[in-house]
């Protein structure tokens, strides 16, 4: 699965034209497709134990010694496990506008892998929007610096 690390944005932004395009915030962890974007992980050959992010290197299933993957799109919706409020600001490579202001960040169980990811929750969803067991989504949004990145939507 070869998805390219840029897409033609559907709408301007950040002052930008419409002929310009975006580029992944982590090429290689996320499809860039604007209306069902999708996670990249791996799947175990053998056992069949999803990962995220991808795992190349040997099964940490403790029952499995395989060290064949392939790459998988991961579920794009799952149910609220957990959730924080970020009260800090995040590392290098993202980039926070200034004044910081806090965000919510959501442990999504996926709904095929059975598996918990974390991700920011998109931007004007804090966590007194957030209940557990809540239906998400995975959407892509701009950064500051006007790379797309995955969050999380409540669906």
């Amino acid at each position: 699965m070869n998805k390219p690390d840029a897409v033609s944005k559907p709408e301007a932004a950040h002052g930008e034209d419409d002929a310009q395009l975006q580029t992944a915030l982590l090429p290689g962890w996320y499809t860039l497709d604007r209306d069902q974007p999708h996670l990249i992980g791996t799947r175990c050959k053998a056992c069949g134990t999803y990962y995220f992010p991808k795992q190349s290197t040997f099964c940490r299933n403790p029952d499995c010694a395989s060290d064949q993957f392939e790459e998988v799109e991961l579920s794009r919706t799952g149910k609220l496990w957990s959730w924080t409020n970020a009260c800090y600001k995040p590392p290098e490579p993202f980039v926070a506008a200034e004044p910081f202001v806090p965000y919510a960040i959501a442990a999504v169980e996926l709904a095929k892998e059975k598996m918990i990811v974390l991700g920011a929750v998109i931007d004007g969803v804090g966590v007194e929007k957030l209940k557990s067991g809540m239906s998400m989504e995975l959407k892509l949004e701009s950064t500051t610096d006007g790379k797309l990145t995955w969050k999380w939507k409540p669906a």
